[in-house]
């Protein structure tokens, strides 16, 4: 799962994040949420599996960001042309709905 996991990570675009859900819903199982918060904590390669843009449901940032903690994935993100506004992203403007690419 951990392979599938990355390759995901690998296909978001720039300027869009998914949430943990979405990528268990894309591994066939939604409730493979939590799973998926491991795999990604585990991360070694943040800049080749870019975990950072992962949310959580409600779009806010992680506190236990594998890469320095979430001042650091707010950063990534706006450098990818994301706008964060306490610690959350708005889901509607910035989500990855094409996840069939």
């Amino acid at each position: 799962m951990r392979e599938q996991v990355y390759r995901i990570l690998q296909r978001i675009p720039k300027g869009q994040v998914v949430t943990y859900g979405q990528i268990a819903k894309m591994l066939g199982n939604q409730h493979f949420a939590r799973a998926v918060g491991n795999i990604l904590h585990a991360n070694l390669d943040g800049e080749k599996y870019p975990c950072y843009k992962v949310v959580n449901s409600k779009g806010f940032l992680s506190h236990q960001y594998a890469f320095g903690g979430i001042e650091k994935q707010k950063e990534k993100l706006e450098a990818d042309g994301i706008e964060v506004i306490d610690c959350k992203v708005n889901l509607n403007k910035y989500q990855w709905s094409n996840m069939a690419e």
